[in-house]
């Protein structure tokens, strides 16, 4: 039943333009146009201020290919609005409109606040009724409900220019906005926000990384059970504005600053050298299955934005109930070309108007459906392939959901996170039998995953922590998660984690145990950034950061998953030693090798590109499941560089004793040694040459659970 609202304004009217969606300023005022289909009437109101009665109620006469369009005269950058969307409510049939309730724009580039469900006012539906969802919530929530900004795309970029950085040359940390700096250590002006982060941009320019991975900063809804709690959406993958910055992470300041604000921290991080690589979204809403909140694309135009299922023990409700592949509640529906083209613009905004070089995309198996299975040959991926902007952006891919795991399947153009990177390197470094014949196809590159395709090393992103998970401080810390403080009964998050609490459950003040916890994690980072394809480092693992056991910190916005400042200083040697590690794998051209190691000649000069060992210069027994000492052999020259010619002898000794291990032997070859983790700091990484000769060229003991890196030049 189709409830009127009444039309009040005095503004001058007229029909606009379909072609641009969103809230477009012109040389006269603003057109706005939003998509639905099933809609009997769409209003525009008019906001002066974020909270209060609207100034406008603007009736949308125009409607063309479903696309209803007004063009405003007199409106400028900062106008506040929102939709109201009348039609059939019938959650059976799939349709949820209600006049009575206030609307953001699919569009917005920016919203005026977070979303807050006081008296569940953001619900469409009574939750008290027994019927939930098949009820007509009549209360009016427009004065709650953030208001879309009319934004103004100007901004002084200063000639900014990408950093370009090429795919093999890339070092990633992911990182959390407000995470980052919200610690009261970080002694910054305004911490937890864009701004914020500028501050810390001399200290990942010392790191030595090139990219930063933003975890999600599309504006976020938070669910208020999680509120209830006294916990909240840390992370952020509950996209609700695909083109709006998080508002939390700005200072607020003044209305829709965090776009000056975003755009200002990518200019300053470009020009220290880093791009900047989004964590994205797309795979479903914040808005949640048939009992979740009516804050958008449901109000809009439910049957087009979302996968709708019949419930078999429903059948009178064919499409009440929403697919849910990702379980957030619902799952986007992007083989629709509507949402797809949504999808497709809010690409291209974040990256010809925000600057941004690249994208992740969360859960990307799900993007790539055609009928409900994953289809590298799909649409959304040709249409990237296609686009003059998106084709030449970064693409990286979680390649699984929760119905499928698609990891080496993606088209050429993209990048994976490697998970079976992740698997192996931890089941392999403590010291798990069977898993040396897979890490030695993970150290390099994975071409069990990618050669076929034609692809390259560049394709695996390799990580062994990330956001979701054990931080490496606590991968060898705990042997069990321990989430209680997410008030689950610590049943949530993934109980094969491959840990290894090193003899001792949790924190310790025995020296010895602390002093090997260092050794693994130095272990970690040396498999991580001397492997082939693009490394991957979590915020804070360089400074040990702990999460105390937490794998799955979603809801904790505290010093649990807070960048500890203090910790420069507490944990040096491991910050140190990542520093190093960084800064050797930039100086050694072959452990960014473009290609995959093919065991042959390459240049003609006797030796092969890569050579694996024994102990004792002979062949590794592969299938024995008690091999855990790789050795190999990489010829520098087969990669060209001012270092001129040189060769890297590595050893991954994961046994729990000793060995002695057989240099490889050529005339007129000196080795040095210059990575030994079992050393002490100062040690452990050694910078003088000198220093760095082996006293007995045949022969170099290698301690246990110790990784050990050896130069050799004539």
């Amino acid at each position: 039943m189709i409830q009127q609202l009444i039309v009040q304004t005095n503004r001058e009217l007229s029909a606009g333009n379909k072609d641009i969606l969103g809230a477009t300023i012109t040389a006269e005022g603003v057109n706005f146009a939003v998509y639905s289909q099933f809609a009997a009437e769409v209003f525009l109101l008019l906001f002066d201020k974020p909270v209060g009665s609207p100034t406008d109620i603007i009736k949308i006469e125009n409607k063309t290919d479903n696309v209803w369009h007004v063009h405003v005269k007199g409106l400028k950058a900062g106008q506040l609005y929102g939709y109201k969307v009348n039609g059939d409510y019938n959650p059976g049939e799939g349709k949820r409109f209600n006049p009575h309730k206030l609307l953001i724009d699919p569009y917005a580039k920016a919203l005026t606040g977070k979303f807050k469900n006081q008296d569940n006012l953001i619900f469409a539906y009574d939750l008290n009724s027994p019927e939930k969802d098949l009820t007509l919530d009549e209360r009016d929530n427009s004065d709650l409900i953030p208001k879309s900004i009319v934004v103004d795309d100007a901004f002084d970029w200063q000639d900014d220019k990408p950093p370009a950085v090429l795919l093999n040359n890339l070092i990633v940390y992911e990182t959390h906005i407000k995470g980052f700096t919200a610690h009261v250590s970080s002694g910054v002006k305004d911490p937890g926000t864009y701004l914020g982060f500028i501050e810390k941009i001399p200290y990942l320019k010392e790191l030595g990384i090139n990219a930063v991975e933003l975890m999600p900063v599309h504006q976020f809804f938070i669910r208020s059970e999680l509120i209830d709690k006294g916990l909240t959406d840390y992370w952020g993958y509950n996209t609700i504005g695909f083109f709006a910055p998080e508002i939390s992470y700005s200072t607020q300041k003044q209305t829709g600053c965090q776009v000056e604000e975003f755009k200002t921290l990518v200019r300053e991080l470009h020009k220290a050298g880093i791009e900047v690589i989004m964590d994205v979204v797309y795979n479903h809403t914040g808005e949640g299955n048939q009992l979740g909140p009516t804050l958008c694309f449901k109000g809009i135009d439910n049957p087009t934005y979302y996968s709708l299922i019949q419930n078999p023990d429903d059948p009178k409700q064919p499409h009440r109930y929403y697919l849910n592949d990702t379980g957030c509640g619902n799952t986007f529906n992007i083989e629709h070309p509507v949402v797809m083209r949504l999808v497709l613009d809010s690409l291209r905004y974040w990256a010809e108007t925000m600057h941004v070089d690249g994208f992740r995309f969360d859960l990307a198996s799900i993007l790539a459906r055609v009928k409900g299975e994953f289809n590298k040959n799909s649409k959304f991926f040709e249409a990237i392939s296609q686009d003059p902007v998106l084709s030449k952006i970064k693409m990286i891919a979680e390649p699984w959901d929760l119905t499928t795991y698609q990891v080496g399947k993606f088209p050429k153009g993209w990048s994976e996170w490697n998970g079976k990177f992740r698997d192996t390197a931890r089941q392999f470094l403590k010291g798990d039998e069977r898993q040396a014949a897979e890490m030695a196809k993970r150290l390099t590159g994975s071409a069990d995953l990618y050669q076929e395709d034609g692809k390259n090393p560049y394709n695996s992103i390799n990580f062994i922590t990330c956001h979701d998970g054990l931080t490496l401080h606590d991968l060898y810390s705990y042997n069990s998660k321990y989430n209680e403080d997410n008030l689950e009964d610590n049943k949530d998050g993934a109980d094969d984690n491959y840990s290894w609490n090193c003899g001792v459950e949790g924190e310790t003040s025995e020296q010895n145990i602390i002093q090997f916890r260092k050794q693994m994690m130095k272990n970690a980072l040396c498999a991580l950034l001397l492997s082939s394809g693009i490394p991957m480092l979590l915020y804070g693992d360089e400074v040990a950061r702990t999460q105390r056991g937490n794998n799955n910190v979603y809801c904790q916005d505290n010093e649990l998953t807070w960048f500890d400042w203090g910790a420069l200083q507490k944990n040096a040697e491991i910050l140190n030693f990542c520093k190093k590690i960084i800064s050797f794998r930039k100086t050694y051209p072959i452990l960014r090798y473009k290609r995959f190691f093919t065991g042959q000649d390459e240049n003609s000069d006797t030796i092969p590109d890569i050579l694996w060992f024994g102990k004792h210069r002979d062949d590794p027994n592969w299938a024995s499941p008690k091999l855990k000492t790789l050795c190999y052999l990489l010829a520098g020259n087969e990669a060209p560089s001012a270092q001129g010619d040189y060769y890297l002898f590595f050893v991954f000794n994961i046994h729990n004793r000793g060995v002695v291990v057989d240099l490889p032997l050529y005339e007129g070859l000196k080795w040095y040694s210059l990575i030994d983790t079992s050393r002490k700091s100062g040690e452990d990484f050694r910078s003088n040459k000198k220093e760095k000769l082996v006293r007995n060229q045949d022969k170099q003991h290698c301690s246990a659970y110790s990784v050990n890196v050896f130069l050799g030049e004539k």
